[in-house]
């Protein structure tokens, strides 16, 4: 029976001809699975499923996910990741005598990889962050700055109005210059210069930026692509130096509204803020003294 499955070209050409016929004909492809984005079960025979392959260096693995959470595409990952993930797909096999090992495909789906601990907050879950090294973007190409920035990026869920909105929070460790300025920090212009607008009130969702959207892969985040300045496909603009994972509560909020709020503001504005509550309140702060910045945008390619 054919399944309700989604497959990319780009997904077509590293599996081939061959495997993606025998996956959209129903001979290759699980009837259930867990999404690997949002981690709630699936069904292949029952709503349209994408194709995600994750690629290492030498490893493959082919997971699916609801179509309304990701397209059907190819996520290029670390090795070592990968091989914890194939492991941990041995280990499940191994431990079911049942399973026919001829029934195996040759591709297999993704597991969770990751248990989110308990915040220890009912009403104000915990935040996370992680800081990447990054080139900031620039009006010009040609202008790129010559320092490196140091960007923290903190994920959780803010209320938006009446409604939780998953967001994620941009800090510089340290001030960026562009070359030659005189302000003594330029981040908030060089990302105006990329159509991100002020906020003012929380209360209210920030604007699209068109072409810019999040990277979310296994629950996890990936990355934040901005449009390519020669054209074609999108770019990272801000990736992970591991995958980052994402609370419940914030993959719940996403798939709901299928937008990412990205909040952004110069060094030493928001600070580490564990909570969700203290996240909000630091953003409002930066908001009524004019330090604060955002766009929504999508899931990668969506």
């Amino acid at each position: 029976m054919p399944r309700m499955l989604d497959v990319s070209d780009d997904v077509r050409a590293e599996i081939g001809d061959e495997e993606a016929d025998r996956l959209l004909t129903g001979d290759n492809a699980p009837g259930a699975y867990d999404c690997t984005s949002c981690r709630t079960p699936g069904n292949t025979d029952q709503e349209r499923t994408s194709t995600v392959l994750f690629v290492g260096q030498e490893t493959a693995v082919l997971a699916f996910a609801h179509a309304t959470c990701v397209p059907s595409q190819v996520v290029p990952v670390s090795e070592e990741q990968l091989r914890g993930a194939v492991r941990s797909i041995t280990a499940e096999e191994a431990a079911d005598p049942l399973m026919d090992p001829s029934a195996r495909p040759a591709f297999a789906a993704a597991p969770s990889g990751y248990a989110t601990p308990s915040s220890g907050y009912a009403e104000a879950p915990r935040t996370r962050t992680q800081t990447q090294t990054i080139q900031p973007p620039t009006q010009s190409p040609e202008r790129a700055p010559s320092p490196q920035a140091v960007l923290g990026v903190t994920s959780g869920v803010v209320l938006v109005g009446a409604e939780a909105r998953p967001a994620l929070v941009v800090e510089p460790t340290a001030p960026i210059n562009r070359p030659g300025s005189s302000q003594s920090d330029d981040f908030l212009t060089l990302l105006a210069e990329q159509g991100f607008a002020p906020v003012v009130d929380l209360n209210r969702p920030p604007g699209p930026n068109h072409g810019w959207s999040v990277l979310i892969a296994m629950g996890q985040l990936h990355a934040v692509l901005m449009p390519s300045a020669h054209g074609g496909s999108p770019v990272a603009w801000w990736q992970a130096h591991r995958p980052m994972p994402l609370s419940e509560g914030w993959r719940n909020a996403v798939n709901r509204s299928q937008q990412v709020m990205l909040y952004a503001a110069p060094a030493g504005t928001i600070g580490t803020q564990p909570r969700e509550d203290q996240l909000r309140v630091a953003l409002d702060r930066a908001a009524a003294s004019g330090a604060l910045v955002g766009a929504s945008m999508p899931l990668a390619g969506t």
